[in-house]
């Protein structure tokens, strides 16, 4: 039975570099050893892994790959850390303009100023 896994390694300037492979242990030789300086890699080494997770199937690998890909760098290092838990709040939008960060408006029944007679 095939185990692939998603990796992230920490590059030498900090940042993240996320991929998939079944054998990691050799592509991180490969990342860190690789002449082609078209390469992510490449200016940033040496990496040094710092996050693994296994799938038995390679779709639900490269699924959660490519999901790891767009999330922060907060997210990230929450999952490298091993706080899983973490997550849901950090997918929260912190950002003031959210309608979820907004002053709520009180309706015109709630602010007691409802029709008068």
């Amino acid at each position: 039975m095939n185990n692939y896994c998603v990796y992230t390694l920490k590059c030498s300037e900090d940042s993240y570099y996320t991929g998939v492979k079944n054998d990691v242990e050799t592509r991180l030789y490969q990342h860190n050893t690789s002449e082609d300086k078209k390469a992510f890699i490449y200016s940033r080494r040496p990496a040094q892994l710092v996050f693994v997770y296994y799938f038995q199937d390679i779709d639900h690998a490269i699924e959660f790959e490519k999901q790891v890909k767009g999330w922060s760098r907060k997210k990230k290092e929450a999952i490298i850390q091993n706080n899983w838990n973490n997550l849901p709040d950090l997918s929260k939008c912190q950002n003031s303009t959210h309608f979820l960060n907004k002053p709520k408006r009180l309706s015109s029944a709630e602010s007691g100023l409802g029709e008068q007679s």
